[in-house]
C-alpha cells in the first residue's frame, strides 16, 4: 500500500505578515497532482490542518476545496487534529464525510478504533491519535498524572489491544501529533511542554508498522518506521535550511517500509544574513539572496539611519530586521529580548525569583511554578476549544 504522509499545513497562517494563502493553495494543487502522478493509495495528514482554532473563512474555503479534490480522486484520506486545530470544529460532519473517503479522527476516545483499508495483501489499520492535551484527556485514558508520555502510552495501549484482535498479518499505521524525543524543533511550533517535559520517547509507538508524525516543521527520520513529514511551507526563519517535502511510503505485504522524500513547491527561498549594513549592501557573495525572503541581523555598533529602506533597495523582500551590535568583552549591555531568547516561561520565572530575593526557587517552589504554568496553558487550550 502506498501512502503519502504530510502534516502541519497551518492553513490561514501568514509569514511575517506575508499572506501565505496563495502558496498554501499552490501546495494543495501540488498534493493532488502528486497523488495522481505517483498512484498513491492513501493520504495521511498528521494534524495542524489549520493555524488556529477559529480559522479565517478563506482558510476554511481552501480546506473545503482540498477535501473535494481528494475525494474526487477516489483516494482515501485519513486526517487527525493537531494542537493548533479545534478538534471539535475540525471533526464536525466526520461521520458523513467518511462516506466520501475522508476520514477525520479528532476524538481522543476513538484512538483504538481504526480506519481499515485493504489492498491485494490484506488489511491495513490506520489509527488516528489526535493531539492529546494531557490535562484534558487524562480522565479519558485513566492516567493519574497529566503528562504527554502517560496519555500517549495509554492511547497506544488501546491501539495494540485492538490490533491484537485482528487477523494475523494485518498491517498498521499510526497518525500522531506530538513532540518525540530526537526530533529537531524550529521557532514556529507552539510550545506543548507539560510538567517541564515536552518530548516523549519513540518507543511509545512500538508494535506498529509505520508512525506518521506531525507537529515539528522539519522533515526528519527518527527511525525507519517513525517519521515527521514537516510542514510543506516555511513559517519562521529558523526553517531556512529546511527542505520542504512529503514522505511517499510503500508499506509492503510483510509490513516493511520504504520511503522517499518528494519536494514541495516553496514560493520563495529564505535567507538569514548577518553583518554591518554596509557589508550586507556591498558583499557580492550575497547576490543569490536578492530575491529571497530575508531576515537581516545588523551588527553595527551604532544603529544606522534608515536601515530597512536601504536594505530593501538590494533585498526587496526583507521581512525581519534584528539589531545585534558587536561589543567588546568589556562592554555591558545585552538587550532584554536577547536575554530571554531560547528560555522557557519556567526558566524566566525562576530567574525573576532569583533576582527579587537573591536565591533561586527550591524544588517545591519549582513544582508550584510548573503546576501554575501547566494549569494556565491547559485553561487556555480549553477556552480556545470552547470558542
Amino acid at each position: 500500500m502506498r501512502l503519502l504522509h504530510t502534516s502541519d499545513w497551518h492553513l490561514g497562517r501568514a509569514f511575517h505578515r506575508v499572506n501565505m494563502l496563495g502558496a498554501q493553495a499552490g501546495f494543495i494543487g501540488h498534493l493532488v497532482e502528486t497523488v495522481r502522478e505517483h498512484a498513491v493509495d492513501v493520504v495521511v495528514v498528521s494534524g495542524d490542518v489549520y493555524d488556529r482554532a477559529v480559522p479565517p473563512l478563506a482558510a476554511v474555503d481552501l480546506f473545503d476545496d482540498a477535501l473535494h479534490r481528494l475525494a474526487a480522486l477516489g483516494v482515501p484520506t485519513v486526517m487527525i487534529s493537531g494542537n493548533h486545530d479545534s478538534a471539535r470544529r475540525l471533526g464536525v460532519g466526520a461521520g458523513l464525510i467518511d462516506r466520501a473517503g475522508i476520514h477525520l479522527r479528532t476524538d481522543p476516545a476513538g484512538c483504538g478504533t481504526p480506519v481499515v483499508l485493504g489492498d491485494a495483501h490484506g488489511d491495513v489499520a490506520f489509527y488516528g491519535l489526535p493531539y492529546l492535551e494531557p490535562a484534558l484527556v487524562k480522565a479519558e485514558f485513566g492516567v493519574e498524572k497529566a503528562g504527554h508520555e502517560a496519555v500517549l502510552a495509554a492511547a497506544m495501549d488501546r491501539v495494540r489491544a485492538d490490533l491484537a484482535t485482528r487477523a494475523p498479518g494485518t498491517r498498521s499505521v499510526v497518525l500522531a501529533h506530538a513532540f518525540v524525543t530526537g526530533g529537531e524543533q524550529s521557532d514556529s511550533e507552539r510550545d506543548i511542554t507539560v510538567g517541564g517535559v515536552a518530548a516523549v520517547p519513540s518507543g511509545v509507538f512500538d508494535g506498529v508498522d509505520y508512525v506518521a508524525l506531525g507537529h515539528l516543521h522539519g522533515c526528519q527520520t527518527l527511525t525507519e518506521r517513525v517519521r515527521y513529514s514537516g510542514s510543506p511551507l516555511p513559517y519562521s526563519f529558523s526553517e531556512h535550511r529546511h527542505r520542504k517535502s512529503m514522505w511517499l511510503v510503500d508499506l509492503d505485504a510483510d509490513g516493511s517500509v520504504t520511503a522517499e522524500r518528494l519536494d514541495c513547491p516553496v514560493p520563495r527561498a529564505l535567507a538569514r544574513l548577518r553583518g554591518t549594513l554596509e557589508d550586507l549592501l556591498a558583499d557580492p557573495e550575497l547576490t543569490p539572496h536578492e530575491d529571497a525572503w530575508v531576515e537581516a541581523t545588523l551588527t553595527d555598533p551604532v544603529r544606522p539611519d534608515e536601515p530597512m529602506a536601504r536594505l530593501t533597495e538590494r533585498f526587496p523582500h526583507t521581512l525581519s530586521l534584528v539589531f545585534d551590535p558587536e561589543r567588546g568583552p568589556e562592554e555591558p549591555g545585552v538587550s532584554y529580548a536577547r536575554r530571554l531568547a531560547d528560555r522557557s516561561d519556567q526558566q524566566i520565572a525562576e530567574d525573576f525569583v532569583t533576582h527579587v530575593r537573591g536565591a533561586g526557587p527550591d524544588h517545591r517552589e519549582q513544582d508550584v511554578l510548573r503546576d501554575a504554568f501547566d494549569a494556565v496553558r491547559a485553561d487556555d487550550t480549553a477556552r480556545e476549544v470552547a470558542r
